[in-house]
């Protein structure tokens, strides 16, 4: 195991502490670019990020699975904006 500095530690601790809230910025980012995705390949690769953000903030698998067999950018856009809304930490 690497030796870290007490800054580098400090760092890494400060991203563990704010991670959902990362994880909900990036969900964010990828429905902007879903809307504007112009290819299926595009749209596919941006499902899986979705993905991997909703299990990294520990997203129920029937909600996940709910919202990529949907596969539409305002199904994922409604469930980001009721998680922001309800202010809570992980949308479990």
């Amino acid at each position: 195991m690497p030796a870290y500095t007490r800054h580098q530690k400090k760092i890494i601790e400060r991203y563990y502490d704010l991670r959902d809230e990362i994880m909900l910025a990036k969900l964010q980012e990828i429905v902007t670019e879903l809307y504007l995705a112009e290819t299926d390949a595009k749209r596919d690769q941006l499902w899986k990020r979705a993905d991997k953000a909703m299990k990294a903030l520990k997203v129920p698998d029937a909600i996940v699975k709910h919202i990529l067999t949907q596969s539409k950018p305002e199904v994922l856009a409604k469930n980001l904006s009721q998680w922001l809304k309800d202010g809570r930490k992980s949308p479990q």
